[in-house]
């Protein structure tokens, strides 16, 4: 079994060479597909590969990708990024993977891990398509958040992929909106995936009516993908909060009538309860975030803290409003063993001794985080 590598990467001169190195041994063949570096990313990569192409750039991510693998001569083709990484445990299990893949297998899911902790613990993921048969006729699709829709035999491996960036400040905030804007003006149709990112890139641009609008457009649309409708009912939550409550409220309540769950939309419901002072219904819903069956992970966006540390602290918010300060501490307590030095945790840890040493209440309610 031949496994190629492909990536696509332009001004990666800090990142490569990192990212090459951790899996060098893994691959038959490595090949980089430059899209316009002006820096020295194809001198770092030639010190990996001879298989380095120019490609040039289309304000397309999915076509890039699909010349890079169009270069692929291997068995199966896994895609990396420049600023992705994998520890030497991760590598280990990947070289196992190849010796022991099925030839019936068409896709490998992995994990991708793209958000940490000041402990480097992980606090965001999802799993990728991360390795597909060569000739099984995998395309990607998609101007910006691209992606090959998985068919065939998808088997989901423990192994995780770090997205790890550097001088994240010198990135473009607005670049992706503007690919999405320059095919839209191109009078081109935008397929439900993408009406979803299109969104979500409005957002981060700080265009929430606009960004409001294509996310009430797109989980009107037959051909949104469930978790995808769950969580942009959650970002339709975020986005009302403020100035509408009532939609905010809405939004969650249509996610919770949809067929994916997960945690976050549990704890959105909680949030409400609590932000009207309703602390069993509250206390309800966080319970039930606590109890979400962990399958949604292979198919939508993990936030880890929505499994127990943030419903084990909120818990510890509503058993205090109700005066129960034994329970609140004992949900302070499940808070500590999951993040230990969490100053919301200590200052909870102070908030309590006050008043179980007798000296009355010195501080406020317990932390709101």
């Amino acid at each position: 079994m031949t496994f190629s590598l492909c990536m696509i990467v332009k001004n990666e001169e800090k990142t490569i060479s990192r990212c090459l190195n951790c899996v060098k041994d893994v691959f038959d063949e490595i090949i980089v597909v430059d899209t316009g570096s002006f820096d020295k990313t194809k001198p770092e990569a030639a010190k990996y590969t001879d298989k380095i192409y120019d490609y040039a750039w289309k304000e397309d991510f999915a076509d890039a990708r699909n010349f890079s693998f169009s270069k692929a001569a291997g068995d199966y083709i896994m895609w990396l990024d420049a600023d992705d990484v994998m520890d030497e445990e991760e590598v280990e299990k990947l070289k196992e993977l190849k010796k022991t893949l099925s030839e019936k297998t068409d896709v490998v899911m992995l994990k991708y891990a793209v958000a940490f902790d000041k402990d480097g613990k992980e606090t965001f993921s999802y799993f990728r398509e991360r390795i597909v048969r060569r000739n099984g006729n995998f395309r990607w699709k998609g101007f910006v958040h691209e992606v090959i829709t998985p068919h065939g035999n998808v088997f989901f491996a423990d192994i995780t992929v770090k997205h790890v960036p550097v001088n994240t400040e010198s990135k473009d905030p607005s670049r992706n909106l503007r690919i999405y804007e320059t095919h839209i003006a191109r009078g081109e149709i935008l397929d439900a995936r993408q009406k979803y990112y299109y969104a979500r890139e409005l957002y981060y641009n700080g265009r929430n009516e606009k960004a409001a609008g294509v996310l009430e457009d797109f989980v009107r649309d037959k051909g949104a993908w469930a978790p995808d409708k769950a969580n942009a009912y959650l970002l339709l939550y975020e986005i009302y909060a403020k100035d509408n409550p009532e939609k905010a409220v809405e939004a969650v309540a249509k996610g919770l009538m949809g067929e994916y769950m997960c945690p976050q939309l549990f704890c959105a419901a909680g949030d409400i309860m609590l932000e009207k002072g309703l602390f069993s219904q509250a206390v309800l819903w966080y319970k039930t975030a606590l109890m979400c069956p962990k399958d949604y992970r292979k198919y939508g966006f993990v936030i880890e803290d929505y499994e127990e540390y943030y419903p084990y602290m909120q818990l510890c918010l509503c058993y205090d409003r109700t005066g129960d300060h034994k329970t609140a501490r004992e949900y302070n307590e499940k808070a500590k063993m999951i993040k230990p030095e969490s100053d919301e945790v200590k200052y909870n840890e102070r908030y309590f001794e006050n008043i179980f040493s007798g000296n009355g209440v010195n501080a406020e309610n317990a932390e709101n985080k």
